[in-house]
């Protein structure tokens, strides 16, 4: 999400950025005329491809009742898919909220009036996305009462069809945590329920949710529930310590159980799960968030543990087994480790193998374990592929009717698993959306196999608009130069070839640090306009430093580079890489082939550098950069741990690291170019581009082909410091980049569309 009033901001972040984003926002403020924020905002939406935020605000101001929300949202709506030619799922509408607390007549209603503007949008336009940012309708409250109420409109919102919220986890709670009697207060409020005797108020909810919560601290509220659980009988309160997520006082928990004879395979099948199931259930109904599902499968995980060495040894498999594994050349594996904490906490085995993994890999794994299910996982539009490969060759070995088959990740959709690939699979192929429906799957699955009357898997959800093949007309390429100038002087270089270097002291890139990107971005904190840098003082920086001083003092950075310059020529889109030394100097060693923009200047990477026609020779620079596999492996202990925060701290930190080296790196470059006295004078200057030429890596818009990272990768050799090229053309370890650097002055980002 790029969030920003200033049109050239934006403009600079669509360049920057690999894949879609959404802008936030537009509105009628200003009205629509051709001087508009909408009219300035608009044309760099259309020619990204972005989504889009708009906010329910017309020339009258921002909209209150549900009336007028409605009106400005469909104003909206018809604009951008009329004159903008916008897919209705691509628009993002916040309906606003505003605070209902301050005891004003005219805000007494705001919430509802959001709620119902929500409900009738979403049935008037199915297909709209909508977000709202939540804590708005708290306001003015004291910090508990904004978490009850923070929490109980965002479900109302989510029950009348919100679809996002902008929200601190921090800030709300699961529904079933909430006290009846403030949760029946809080909604008399959301609702405006007051009660009258003739013109007197005989009963009030605002009044009455600021005697609730009259004195009340959030660390009072929380000893309230803890003496509430204390207070509950042993059976209930061992899956109450579930639901709840509450660790203090369970082992003392479990110990009284089994002094009572309750033996711990019974704590675990009676109690503990049936906690677990209430879990999964308030998950699915939207009244508790992923943070507080995890802080429950963590007590879940930590009281099976605690058990274990009190039962005997079975043989007994439990609920059933399933392999999980992410698919050949994925690297991404949070999702899957997440389904696996999911099934393990509900009694399943599950037997992980991790990412990368081929075919023969995953059928020996599920052949050897005696599987029940498999469940494969990919982030990457090419793992969708693998997988359909996957199904074709498990039916080629007549496997298909041995094991039901779940898939999930970010790159597939419910259409593609059971329309597409279950028109080709003879066996059984289910989508699962999130853990849990990958928990429920599971539970069909070994119902069915148990034999239990009425078990049956989902039926399939064919597509609603039936696939159409698509069919191109032949189209001439576009190779004409584009407007790029030509006259530029070609920098000297030091040498041709590549070098490599080692052990890189942390004390010469981390002030390339971006923080914004470290603190918000990758660690979630709060970074809100005009709070960042009071948030970064106070608790990003402290945090930062840290960590720095332990990754140094543990020894888990391995920063290297391996770069070199390449003496090169241009050939309508292609760029030439010429041999530089022995018997084929001057001849062509390897060539990349990049896109042209159809419009605007018809952009092309190949245009930044001097056409063999002139006969000039350019010269083009490449290089890999690294923080080893170290940092990834200490990251994996942390998550296998379950020290969850811990692991996406140093996750996040490596990553950001391997980006500041990356900067770090291009201004050498430019250095040893001799071109960096044209350099910003600051690092957010920098950060920006403010300095000649560009850095360019495969999978972003300039150069979206990432199987020419072999051309790249053999230019280079990056395996000389520990850095490989996987057959999907990912770089392992995972905190490794590569980049094209140009030297041209005119080279910046821009999207090849």
């Amino acid at each position: 999400v790029l969030d920003s009033t200033e049109p050239l901001v934006l403009k600079a972040g669509l360049e920057a950025l690999g894949g879609r984003s959404v802008i936030n926002s537009v509105n009628y403020e200003d009205g629509d005329g051709p001087t508009s924020r909408f009219a300035k905002i608009m044309p760099l939406v259309k020619e990204h491809g972005a989504s889009v935020v708009a906010l329910t605000i017309d020339e009258e101001g921002q909209a209150r009742t549900a009336e007028w929300k409605l009106r400005v949202a469909r104003r909206l709506i018809n604009d951008l898919t009329e004159n903008w030619s916008m897919n209705v799922g691509d628009i993002l509408i916040d309906a606003l909220t505003f605070p209902i607390a301050t005891g004003q007549e005219e805000t007494r209603r705001d919430g509802l009036e959001t709620i119902n503007a929500i409900r009738t949008l979403k049935t008037e336009f199915p297909q709209v996305q909508t977000t709202l940012g939540v804590s708005n309708v708290s306001f003015g409250l004291n910090p508990a009462a904004r978490v009850v109420l923070n929490s109980v409109f965002l479900h109302e919102c989510v029950q009348a069809g919100l679809d996002s919220a902008i929200v601190h986890p921090s800030k709300i709670m699961p529904m079933a945590r909430v006290d009846e009697q403030q949760k029946k207060v809080a909604l008399d409020l959301i609702y405006d329920r007051r009660e009258y005797d003739g013109e007197n108020v005989t009963y009030d909810p605002l009044s009455a949710y600021l005697q609730l919560f009259e004195g009340v601290e959030l660390a009072a509220s929380r000893n309230i529930r803890a003496s509430e659980l204390a207070a509950l009988p042993l059976r209930e309160r061992l899956e109450r310590r579930i639901i709840d997520g509450e660790k203090v006082g369970l082992t003392d928990d479990l110990d009284a159980a089994m002094a009572e004879g309750i033996t711990p395979i019974n704590i675990i099948n009676d109690h503990l799960l049936e906690g677990m199931k209430v879990v999964g259930e308030l998950f699915g109904k939207g009244e508790m968030q992923l943070p507080f599902v995890l802080q429950s499968a963590e007590v879940m995980k930590s009281a099976v543990a605690y058990l274990e060495p009190h039962m005997e040894k079975t043989d007994d498999g439990g609920r059933g087994r399933i392999l999980l594994a992410t698919v050949k050349g994925d690297v991404h594996d949070i999702g899957k480790n997440l389904v696996d904490i999911i099934l393990s906490n509900n009694g399943y085995q599950v037997v992980n193998i991790g990412i990368k993994q081929t075919i023969n890999q995953i059928i020996d794994a599920a052949l050897e374990n005696n599987v029940d299910a498999v469940g494969m996982s990919g982030l990457l539009v090419k793992s969708t592929v693998i997988m359909k490969e996957n199904l074709e060759e498990i039916t080629s070995r007549g496997l298909d009717q041995k094991w039901p088959v779940i898939l999930g990740g970010a790159a597939l959709t419910r259409a593609y698993v059971e329309d597409d690939l279950a028109s080709m699979f003879p066996g059984e192929v289910r989508y699962a959306r999130d853990a849990f429906e990958g928990l429920r799957l599971m539970d069909a699955i070994m119902a069915v196999k148990r034999g239990d009357e009425g078990a049956a898997l989902p039926a399939l959800r064919e597509r609603k608009v039936k696939r159409v093949e698509k069919s191109y007309a032949d189209r001439l390429l576009d190779t004409e130069r584009s407007d790029v100038a030509t006259d530029i002087d070609i920098p000297g270089v030091p040498f041709f070839g590549s070098r490599i270097v080692k052990g890189i002291p942390l004390a010469d890139y981390v002030g390339m640090l971006d923080e914004r990107a470290l603190f918000v971005g990758q660690w979630g904190l709060k970074g809100n306009r005009g709070e960042f840098e009071e948030m970064a003082e106070s608790e990003g920086r402290p945090r930062l430093r840290a960590l720095l001083n332990e990754v140094q003092s543990q020894g888990w950075l391995e920063a290297a580079v391996v770069y070199g310059y390449f003496p090169c020529v241009s050939e309508g889109n292609d760029l030439i890489v010429l041999h530089h030394e022995g018997p084929d100097k001057g001849k062509e060693r390897v060539r990349f082939t990049f896109p042209r923009q159809s419009r605007d200047r018809r952009l092309c990477l190949a245009d930044f550098f001097a056409a063999q026609s002139t006969g000039r020779t350019d010269v083009v620079a490449f290089h890999v950069v690294t923080m080893g596999n170290t940092v990834s492996k200490a990251a994996n202990e942390l998550f296998a741990a379950d020290k969850y925060r811990e692991y996406l701290e140093l996750h996040g930190l490596s990553v950001q690291l391997t980006e500041a080296l990356a900067e770090h790196w291009h201004a050498r470059i430019r250095e040893e170019m001799k071109v960096r006295d044209q350099d910003a004078p600051d690092l957010q200057g920098i950060l920006d581009q403010g300095y000649r030429g560009s850095r360019y890596s495969f999978g972003y818009p300039a150069c979206p082909d990432i199987e020419q990272q072999t051309q790249l990768c053999e230019l280079l050799e990056p395996e000389r410091i520990g850095v490989e090229l996987s057959e999907e053309f990912q770089l392992h370890p995972e905190q490794s980049t590569s980049a094209i650097i140009v030297h041209h002055p005119e080279a910046k980002y821009f999207n090849a569309n």
